[in-house]
């Protein structure tokens, strides 16, 4: 399953980042049950847990690791 980490902008069409959220592969909305826009910048999902990728939703994180364990 490839996942990949979305941005969420502090306002729309804004340049400042709020936070980064993983979205599960044909998801519309964040692990979190948050919705993005999903036009928006974005990551492999193998960024997480590095210095590009951060601050990342801590909700999202928890719920990345229980299904794919870090490392794995």
């Amino acid at each position: 399953m490839e996942y990949r980490i979305v941005a969420e902008m502090a306002e729309p069409g804004g340049g400042t980042l709020k936070e980064w959220h993983m979205v599960r592969p044909d998801a519309v909305v964040a692990m979190c049950g948050r919705e993005l826009d999903m036009s928006e910048k974005s990551l492999p999902s193998d960024a997480w847990g590095t210095e590009r990728a951060r601050p990342f939703c801590h909700t999202c994180g928890a719920l990345f690791l229980r299904e794919v364990p870090h490392g794995a």
